[in-house]
């Protein structure tokens, strides 16, 4: 008995280093084998296999959150397992069938799994654009459940759903404390967090595992991710490097996007000279209109103005605008043009799933002679 505990110990030591500070409150189970996460490029979660047990932890639901650790189990064995009470933030039986999401990012995945109808509610179902979706909603299946912070949880318990996907900015969320309570698993996805192309894209592989779908998922995420490669490999053939300003006014503050973010990289990528790289922010950078005239007047390019899709709507605006060269010369693109049937932005639904798609619209705009037959589906030009 002696060596029995002498070998099971060192094995329980190396499962708390593993789940870090943050989770020494939680005490998991011993598995005997384990598989190594298969996650390359994003820095938010890890998916690993412990038996029947399939593992997702998120490590970064929000900026500075405490890691969520949740298990996945085949239905047909939940019934005759048990676990450790506070093992895991949520323990949720596979295949889903019916999932409430709570970000547009969370619908193109589903789309791409085929498993479009397991969706069953939203918060303020008008921010859905993709035409797939929509019908889902026009024939009741997609119930609008209210706001985010703000979910009708009345309804939502009413639905049975097995699963909601949650988005959150911080831990402070009533909804969720409810639905949990009452016995439904909230899963945290952290998506909007990534600061890359790809290690948003890869999120695919958080949705997977809830189907049993991580092959397709795998399959789905590497071509996603040699497409983005090669068009990257390609836009540094380019003889030149254009200049490029990000952003618009929003109540006569001008967010430019930061030189880490999510759209420098793609900038980065199609080989431009966005003006702003050398800044270290992730998220957006707040400047005043003179300053942004000063560095980028001369820009070539000018990406994402705010909400304006017409050139007579950016003059209207802000009579300054049409000081900038890019507003001047009619390159001015944007990624608001598309809009879903009750105004939602399919970029925002859509891209971040398919940033190769993204990549290849900024190195048509950006170098049009090395993707001569690409048609934009993104970024497209004001009118």
């Amino acid at each position: 008995m002696a060596q029995k505990h002498r070998l099971i110990l060192p094995l329980a030591l190396l499962l708390v280093a593993l789940t870090g500070c943050k989770q020494e409150k939680k005490q998991r189970p011993v598995q005997i084998q384990e598989t190594a996460s298969n996650i390359t490029y994003a820095k938010g979660f890890t998916v690993k296999q412990e038996g029947d047990i399939t593992l997702i932890e998120v490590t970064s639901a929000w900026p500075g959150a405490d890691n969520f650790t949740y298990a996945l189990v085949p239905k047909e064995k939940l019934i005759a397992m048990s676990f450790p009470r506070d093992a895991y933030d949520a323990i949720i039986g596979t295949p889903v069938e019916k999932v409430v999401l709570t970000s547009t990012t969370h619908i193109e995945p589903l789309r791409q799994l085929g498993e479009l109808n397991t969706f069953v509610g939203f918060p303020n179902t008008d921010y859905i654009s993709s035409p797939e979706a929509r019908k889902l909603v026009e024939n009741g299946q997609i119930q609008n459940l209210g706001m985010n912070d703000m979910l009708n949880t009345e309804i939502v318990l009413a639905m049975n759903p097995e699963l909601i996907v949650g988005f959150s900015i911080n831990n402070e969320n009533n909804a969720y404390d409810i639905i949990k309570k009452a016995g439904t698993p909230v899963v945290y996805n952290g998506d909007w967090v990534e600061h890359t192309p790809l290690g948003k894209a890869e999120w695919i592989k958080f949705f997977a595992p809830f189907f049993q779908k991580e092959t397709l998922g795998d399959s789905i995420f590497s071509e996603v991710a040699s497409s983005y490669l090669q068009a990257k490999e390609l836009a540094q053939k380019a003889k030149t490097k254009p200049t490029v300003l990000t952003g618009g006014l929003y109540k006569d503050v001008w967010y430019v996007a930061g030189g880490k973010s999510w759209m420098a990289k793609f900038l980065e990528d199609a080989n431009a000279d966005y003006l702003w790289a050398d800044n270290n922010e992730t998220g957006s950078i707040g400047l005043s209109l003179e300053s942004v005239l000063e560095k980028a007047q001369d820009a070539e390019y000018w990406f994402n103005p705010s909400a304006e899709t017409k050139y007579t709507e950016l003059a209207e605006a802000n009579p300054h605008h049409q000081q900038f060269d890019a507003f001047k010369s009619k390159n001015v693109f944007s990624n608001a043009i598309d809009k879903g049937e009750t105004g939602g932005l399919i970029f925002y639904e859509s891209a971040p799933h398919r940033p190769d798609l993204v990549l290849k619209d900024l190195i048509k705009i950006l170098h049009p002679e090395l993707l001569p037959q690409h048609e934009l589906q993104f970024i497209k030009p004001l009118q």
